[in-house]
């Protein structure tokens, strides 16, 4: 019998508990899972600390990370699961929302395979190793789908799943958290997705076409349509906004207004969410009272493209 893949997984929310059961139930992976709670999950293994790896220690061959991406709060993602990576072995998967994750990663560990992904699992690697990388998508893949419980299929252009994502997230997700109404409230109303979501949305498409992905037209009318109107579901960063927690602005609204400004693409409703999110941002840092121990450079609007990335991706949907 083949041994099975040793996974770690940073977070053990929604989607975490999603991976962790398929993964162990598919049989072909044993799960380590990092919690600082709910220790009634009862995966392979349970830390409540990122473990180390070490010499004579069977080395992890993925980690999963399925927490909120806030890159602009520290300590960063690669410093807390730095302990864990091994150097050209471990894969890291990043299930999260946003554009580039994977940057900051490929920087920090340039001899591992980086797959990321948005809500579903989507993969993106530099150009070199792209062999390796596509190896360890395909590995993964098998992996999650032996439960038989999931659908999951391997997706060499992620790029069109994650901006259609960002349509939603960047858009509805911004709005709702802004003004604390939720998509049926708007939706109610009806002048909030005529003055804000849908202004919005359209800059998104506008983007994403020149950025080499042209989505459909009416995705902005199926999405703003989408699901009955008196669910009163709260998209994630309401939700957060709500419970004092950081929101994860900077990869859903920050990283496309950059694209848009390298693009020459005018995104003046994005600009105006994107700065507002960031005032949030630093107003949760002050109740927090983290601003004097954390001061963590300001995101440029227009960063350096320092990094060639092509897409490929895998695509899991439950």
């Amino acid at each position: 019998m083949p041994a099975k893949a040793n996974v770690l997984l940073i977070g053990g929310g929604s989607v975490g508990t999603m991976v962790a059961y398929n993964l162990e139930t598919g049989g072909k992976a044993t799960v380590t899972v990092v919690l600082r709670s709910n220790y009634d999950v009862k995966p392979t293994k349970v830390v409540n600390a990122v473990p180390r790896a070490e010499t004579g220690v069977a080395p992890f061959d993925f980690i999963v990370v399925t927490t909120k991406n806030v890159p602009d709060i520290h300590p960063t993602l690669a410093q807390i699961i730095s302990l864990a990576v091994t150097d050209n072995h471990t894969s890291i998967i990043l299930v999260q929302n946003g554009l580039n994750i994977e940057k900051p990663l490929i920087a920090e560990f340039p001899n591992n395979t980086i797959i990321s992904g948005v809500s579903l699992i989507g993969a993106q690697e530099t150009q070199p190793g792209h062999e390796k990388s596509v190896l360890a998508a395909r590995k993964f893949e098998e992996l999650y789908k032996a439960s038989n419980k999931v659908q999951c299929y391997y997706d060499q252009d992620v790029g069109f799943v994650r901006w259609r994502k960002l349509v939603y997230n960047a858009c509805y997700n911004s709005t709702c958290a802004i003004t604390r109404m939720n998509p049926g409230q708007m939706r109610l109303c009806q002048f909030p997705l005529d003055l804000l979501v849908r202004p919005l949305m359209q800059e998104i498409l506008a983007i994403a076409k020149e950025a080499g992905h042209k989505l459909p037209d009416d995705c902005i009318e199926q999405l703003i349509k989408g699901g009955p109107i008196n669910t009163m579901f709260k998209p994630s960063i309401q939700q957060d906004i709500e419970k004092g927690n950081f929101i994860e602005f900077e990869n859903i609204v920050g990283e496309p207004l950059r694209k848009a400004e390298r693009l020459g693409v005018a995104a003046p409703f994005l600009k105006v969410a994107y700065v507002i999110l960031k005032v949030m941002q630093q107003k949760t840092k002050q109740d927090k009272g983290l601003l004097d121990s954390y001061l963590v450079p300001s995101f440029p609007l227009t960063p350096p493209e320092d990094t060639l990335i092509c897409e490929l991706g895998l695509t899991l949907q439950s």
